[in-house]
Order: C-alpha cells, then structure tokens, then sequence
C-alpha cells in the first residue's frame, strides 16, 4: 500500500503553495520572489547556543513594538508572517465547520493554510479596481471566522480603502477576525491601518522583516493585535518559534542604525521603480501597470507569454499571473538593483 494513503485525505489533495524557490527556474536575475536585491551585514555571538531561545525574545518584542507604534503585549514574533497567517487560522476557525473569506487575486498562503487545517475558503471577488466588494462579503459573513486583505495587495500592488476596512471591522465585531497582511508597508507607511488597532479588537495585522528590512532569508515575521488575541496565539504557536541567531539579527535590523538603513534602501528601490515604471510606460508592449505601492510592479502585456519567454532566455526570471483571475497577460516584476532592471528594460524594448 502506498504511504500516501495514510496521509490525511485533504493533504492527498492539497496543491502545496508555488514559492518562487519551489518552481524554480534557470537564470541569473532572480525577479520573482520580491526580494531585496541585496542583504547587509550582522553579527552574531554563538556563546547562547547551547541553550533554547525564548519563545518571544523580548528585545525583538520590545524593538518591534516600538518601531510599530504599539504596547510590546500587542506584539508576536513568529517564523515569517507565513506562521502567523497559519496560527490565525489554527486559533480561530473549527476545522470542518468554519470558513476563512478572501479576495482573490491576493496571496496564496492564506488558503493554502486553510486546507492545511481543514478549514473552508469562501472566495468573493474583488471590485474592477480590486478593492473588496463590502457589500458581497457582510452577505457572506455566515461562518466566516477570519476575514483576510492583504495591503499592499500581492500582486495587484493595490492599498486597502480604509473606510471600506471599517465598514467590514464594525459589521465583525464579536463575529470575525479581520486580519490585514502589512508585508509591504514599509513601502508605503502613510498607508498603514495600525492606528485603528486600539479601536478595534478584531483587527489583526501581520508585518514581516523579508521585505522592506531585506531579510527574507531570516524567516521573522510579526502578528500586532489586542493583547486578548495575543494571548489565545501564545497558546497555539510552538514553544521554540524564534531561533536565538534569528532573534539576534532581527534586535539588530530594528535598532536605530538598523531601521535608518532600511529606511534609505527603501528611498532606493522606490526612486527605481519609479524610474522603471517610467522607462517602460510608452513600449508598445505594454498595456497596463498596476497600483505600485510595493516592491514590484504588476505590468499587464499584450502578449505576457511572449514577454515571459524572452526573459527566460537573457536568464532574467519573473513571476507569471496570467493564470490568476483578473490578471490575464500580467506579470510581476520584482525592483531590483539598477543593472537587473536594466536587464529587464532591455528585453522588453527589444520586444517594442
């Protein structure tokens, strides 16, 4: 008998989450995964090792607490903002009985993560300009636990309207989570919803450190909430989540020094894809840009297969949306440093 058939039935048919490392590809610009172009030094003292990290290092807690804007008991740390996304699900919604609503086209781990737990997806499409439809989702609130926006939206690129957050926040109160996905707001922090989380204890957000502080490869992610909400996660995350080298470099990135620097390379990847955004605006090959309000750049093509073809033969890999509802001939483009998107700025007048 084959051990597959020992694995849960909706693990059997789970279609596991296509990360840019997981498909792949053979190049050498990598703009696939809206990663920072490059990473900056850290130190590290082994002399801890030997001993089991805190579950929420409070020097990371404290940093980041005072970074966000909020009390340090509204603040935990996970393994990326991936696990919080899991550990929302996990916490709040009865496997088999209650559902998660999102509106796609927006990241895939948060349904990812429900199948994961067993835990149903209601889907209710987003507007032309892919802010949420209020109206449909309160007409589908029954059974619905956790309600995920992500703003900046990936791929879209598109900020969550803020009175619409609040129509959805008050119409949940004691009903429904209300979780929006920050991973991106570094690059656009006039945006951000956290000033609402005092007055609204359903609302949750979850930030990251793998965007705008470049630490992708450090998998450190933050969930900011009432202390209630806090508190019922603290009950369901692992007890090591946080590695001791991992709490020691995030302390670091959120240090004065540490948050002055990711604000300039912040300033940075902006004025590039401002640039960008620029040079390729008048090529006849492109029909549209998206909302730019992270660090990549949604372009819909007027032949997105071609486009993509003929980046893959100059080496340069991006992400193809073409197959995602709404975004027919669209790719995604991550900001790189200046000669990558020289790189990708060729190819695509050369397609002109």
């Amino acid at each position: 008998m084959s051990l597959t058939k020992l694995a849960c039935q909706r693990v059997q048919d789970l279609t596991p989450y296509l990360s840019a490392r997981r498909i792949g590809g053979k190049g050498h610009v990598f703009l696939n995964a809206n990663e920072a172009p490059k990473s900056e030094q850290y130190t590290l003292d082994s002399s801890r090792l030997n001993r089991y990290p805190e579950c929420q290092p409070p020097q990371v807690i404290e940093s980041y607490a005072a970074y966000a804007g909020v009390q340090p008991e509204q603040v935990l740390v996970s393994r990326g903002s991936d696990e919080a996304i899991e550990l929302l699900v996990r916490t709040f919604c009865e496997p088999g009985k209650e559902e998660i609503l999102i509106c796609p086209p927006t990241y895939g781990m948060y349904s990812i993560s429900a199948e994961t737990c067993g835990v149903g997806i209601r889907t209710v499409p987003p507007l032309a300009d892919f802010q949420p439809n209020v109206p449909a989702i309160l007409e589908q609130l029954d059974g619905v636990k956790v309600i995920f926006f992500c703003s900046p939206n990936n791929p879209t690129g598109t900020v969550l309207d803020r009175e619409k957050l609040i129509t959805v926040l008050n119409a949940t109160q004691d009903k429904a989570i209300v979780v929006v996905d920050e991973a991106y707001i570094e690059f656009c922090p006039q945006f951000s919803m956290i000033d609402l989380i005092n007055d609204y204890p359903n609302l949750v957000i979850t930030r990251t450190l793998s965007k705008g502080f470049a630490l992708a490869g450090l998998r450190c992610g933050f969930t900011i909430a009432s202390p209630e909400v806090i508190g019922l996660l603290l009950k369901v995350i692992a007890p090591y989540p946080i590695a001791e080298p991992v709490a020691q470099i995030a302390a670091q990135a959120l240090s004065p020094a540490g948050l002055e620097t990711m604000r300039k390379r912040i300033q940075w990847l902006n004025e590039l894809k401002q640039k960008f955004k620029a040079d390729i605006a008048g090529l006849p090959c492109v029909k549209d840009i998206y909302d730019d309000n992270g660090n990549f750049v949604l372009i819909r093509f007027a032949e997105s297969a071609k486009v993509f073809a003929a980046m893959v033969e100059q080496g340069i890999i991006l992400r193809d949306f073409a197959n995602k509802p709404m975004l027919d001939n669209s790719v995604r483009v991550t900001i790189g440093d200046e000669a990558e998107m020289q790189a990708v700025l060729t190819v695509l007048q050369s397609l002109a």
